[in-house]
């Protein structure tokens, strides 16, 4: 059977069996192919899933999907401990997702919930700027899908509603490595996509990206989206910082920010490579790695 590529113009040769067999994997994966006398057309792509993500993404990812998994993360760490690399574990569902110091983080259907693991050639000291590279990534893809998402350090993305600051994205970085480089990094991502805020617990302060436009939001390309900026982003330190500053809600803030050292009050100021949170306190500017942070009201 003659096939013509028609991004090259060559014939490709296979024969009936093979092409049907293509076409019947492709619409058990929920790609819909219609038939004429002229061959087959793509003629639907899934709403979400591995296949539908993968169709079209231009960044070098496999992904991994499940319709509920207990955590992406977890799933991730395996395949790092197995050798992979460049893999996205994508799932609907999560039923046992943690955030930031083991708390519970609620991943109902609806949602895209995904952990990247890649192995960069970086010391392990310099791994937090990735958890900046997701947060803009998000925070982009956000903006293009017509919600004005900022970035609260370290590691929450929010979004105005009504005078209030409600959390649409958390992101949790897990690595392995010597001290000298990491062996591998998995940036978890959660994002509270087409979720209904009912469905997703008070005291989180939590809203959805579709209860904010009012409209489900495109799961397909917005993962698409997240993953191919979180590529292109990440491999430019300077890129990775410039683009934070401008979406970050918590510089020029007064902060209150609980460490391992102490509790540091002052307004926030700049961010620094990998990640440190700059903060004046008054007498003096504090650089801070680590720490849960507060954005105060003024009085």
């Amino acid at each position: 059977m003659l096939i013509v590529d028609r991004s090259t113009r060559r014939s490709l040769f296979f024969s009936r069996a093979a092409v049907w067999k293509h076409v019947e994997a492709l619409r058990e994966a929920g790609f819909a192919v219609a038939s004429g006398d002229e061959g087959y057309a793509l003629a639907g792509i899934p709403e979400f899933g591995g296949p539908a993500v993968s169709y079209e993404l231009d960044a070098p990812f496999e992904i991994e999907y499940h319709d509920a998994i207990p955590s992406t993360n977890v799933r991730a760490r395996k395949l790092a401990d197995e050798g992979a690399t460049d893999v996205v574990v994508l799932a609907d569902k999560q039923t046992g997702g943690r955030g930031r110091l083991d708390r519970t983080w609620h991943s109902p259907s609806g949602g895209i919930w995904l952990s990247v693991l890649f192995r960069p050639d970086v010391p392990m000291a310099e791994t937090p700027v990735f958890t900046l590279a997701a947060a803009v990534a998000v925070t982009r893809a956000a903006r293009e899908a017509g919600v004005e998402a900022v970035i609260k350090w370290p590691n929450d993305v929010l979004v105005e509603v009504n005078g209030e600051e409600r959390k649409l994205v958390g992101i949790l970085t897990e690595m392995e490595g010597e001290a000298d480089r990491a062996s591998w990094v998995v940036v978890g991502i959660g994002i509270n996509a087409n979720v209904d805020p009912d469905a997703l617990p008070s005291e989180a302060d939590a809203t959805s990206l579709s209860a904010v436009r009012g409209e489900p939001v495109d799961r397909r390309r917005f993962t698409q989206r997240v993953l191919e900026t979180f590529d292109t982003v990440g491999t430019d330190p300077d890129a990775i910082l410039d683009a934070w500053r401008a979406y970050a809600s918590t510089l020029g803030r007064e902060v209150h920010i609980d460490t391992s050292d102490g509790e540091i009050t002052g307004e926030a100021v700049d961010i620094e490579y990998p990640g440190s949170l700059v903060v004046d306190t008054g007498g003096e500017r504090v650089t801070v790695a680590a720490g849960d942070c507060d954005h105060l009201r003024p009085l």
